[in-house]
């Protein structure tokens, strides 16, 4: 492992900490944690101020775990180290060293991340997330099958050796998910006994 490795592998993880929803919120003047979830990211900064505040925060996450990963190619690192690379700025994202570790939840970094660094795999994980949205009506849940088929995809490729590192942090983002996924769940067990309820009448 060379210091040039090491070097790329710290500063992803502070790319990852550059929180583009607290500077939009900072611009206009609002603390996104103290609102509705307290999540910076793109979901929440939409939900406070707007369509276009979930934009630019979408744009602006995705972005840096887009770059990473391309100067990773551009330096010729490793798709391991890339990997790597990608699950720290991903990691920043999540845990801000500046904000005590209350940053987003990592969806738009991890596009970023995904697209840049095998543009196949990230096709399976935009398939497996549109398909059931018509039929979950859910982009919570729909995202969770986005994953699976990203993992299945990983592993039938047999990038598994490679590209675990962002096997893992697609473990540690559902996590941070847990919650939503649970309401998500709920809400539509709710409506499906509803209708249920309904049609028996």
């Amino acid at each position: 492992m060379s210091y040039l490795t090491i070097c790329y592998w710290l500063m992803s993880y502070f790319v990852g900490t550059f929180m583009t929803a607290w500077w939009v919120g900072k611009w206009r003047n609002i603390d996104l944690r103290e609102h509705r979830s307290g999540n910076l990211g793109a979901r929440n900064a939409g939900a406070v101020i707007g369509k276009s505040a979930f934009l630019i925060t979408s744009i602006g996450d995705g972005s840096k775990g887009l770059l990473i990963v391309l100067l990773g190619y551009l330096l010729n690192e490793t798709e391991f180290s890339i990997a790597v690379a990608g699950a720290l700025v991903i990691i920043g994202h999540l845990f801000p060293f500046w904000l005590k570790g209350k940053g987003g939840k990592g969806i738009a970094t991890f596009v970023g991340v995904t697209l840049a660094f095998n543009p196949l795999l990230f096709l399976a994980f935009v398939v497996g997330f549109l398909i059931p949205i018509p039929f979950l009506k859910s982009a919570t849940l729909s995202m969770l099958l986005g994953y699976v088929c990203y993992i299945g995809s990983i592993i039938y490729s047999g990038c598994l050796p490679v590209a675990w590192p962002i096997v893992l942090i697609i473990l540690i983002i559902v996590y941070k998910h847990r919650f939503d996924i649970i309401e998500s769940y709920q809400e539509k067990a709710w409506k499906s006994k509803k209708i249920t309820k309904k049609s028996t009448l």
